[in-house]
């Protein structure tokens, strides 16, 4: 943020390349970052003074409110699982899915009682705020990192929160979508600062990016 670049933390994998893609769009390229090969983290584009580097999912909201990167581009559940002081300024509309309260059939019904429920998920934030802040509903959150479908199989827990996109690993399980938590996309962030001290160069840049959207 102390020069003239304009840095962006862009989450790794398919969210990047299809960033780079609309990036492309309004006519910033990277040819380096084409490279399957580089180990390369950090990329510029001298021309238009922009850097763009590839960072875990998760942090890219650290990078952006830490003021490391100017602008991020990271999926909506991180986002909310993170909750990083950062302006969330763009919905991009790929890498679109649902937050979802997924479990067997019948436990449909313990989702409006009163008793209390455990909830197993890579996403404790996000499911906390739902449960206690949404449905005022007292429950247990155990937080996994693998295959979260085992968990109502194996009787960890009644229910999950996890991300559906089609819904075919929770058929194949037996489990079906119960509620819906939120829906999930691409979205730009941008660091608080930024915004203020370069702020026609992002709000430009932003512009552009829905014009093409």
């Amino acid at each position: 943020m102390e020069d003239n670049y304009l840095t962006v933390a862009l989450g790794k994998g398919r969210l990047a390349k299809q960033s780079m893609t609309l990036f492309e769009k309004i006519g910033i390229s990277c040819d380096e970052m084409r490279d399957k090969e580089t180990r390369k983290l950090i990329f510029v584009n001298e021309e238009q003074k922009i850097r763009f580097f590839l960072a875990k999912s998760p942090d890219v909201p650290t990078y952006v409110e830490y003021g490391a990167a100017d602008i991020g581009i990271v999926g909506e559940d991180t986002i909310l699982e993170e909750a990083r002081n950062i302006y969330e300024v763009l919905d991009l509309g790929f890498g679109k899915c649902r937050m979802c309260v997924c479990g067997p059939q019948p436990a449909k019904e313990l989702l409006s009682g009163g008793q209390l429920l455990r909830v197993a998920s890579k996403y404790p934030r996000i499911a906390k705020d739902y449960f206690y802040n949404k449905k005022h509903q007292t429950v247990e959150i155990i937080k996994l990192n693998g295959s979260i479908e085992l968990a109502p199989i194996v009787g960890l827990s009644e229910v999950i929160v996890d991300i559906v996109e089609t819904g075919s690993t929770l058929k194949e399980n037996g489990l079906v979508v119960l509620e819906e938590v939120a829906p999930l996309s691409a979205r730009v962030v941008v660091n608080q600062v930024s915004m203020k001290m370069n702020n026609e160069r992002i709000t430009g840049l932003i512009r552009e990016l829905k014009e093409v959207l």
